[in-house]
């Protein structure tokens, strides 16, 4: 009969342990779905921001073509102030 106590008091052990590790396996879980979800959340507000995308391409690419002709007249006068080798 007293090996039956023990093993009841070793069953209640075992289970309290296993409870407590799975409690602290189910905090993590918890935590990462919240973190998963909030990056979905800002990964959708994220896609609105990005449609205008091309239109901010073709705007950059308009500008650097002035810049390169801005940048080819100045070459072009820096070279003539230049004595020839």
């Amino acid at each position: 009969m007293t090996l039956w106590w023990i093993g009841n008091a070793v069953l209640v052990v075992v289970l309290i342990v296993v409870i407590a590790l799975l409690s602290r396996l189910l905090a993590a879980v918890e935590r990462i779905r919240g973190a998963a979800d909030d990056i979905l959340t800002h990964g959708v507000e994220l896609l609105g921001e990005v449609d205008d995308t091309p239109a901010l391409l073709a705007t950059t690419d308009a500008t650097v073509a002035q810049v390169a002709v801005g940048a080819t007249r100045y070459a072009g006068s820096v070279a003539k102030l230049l004595p020839a080798k």
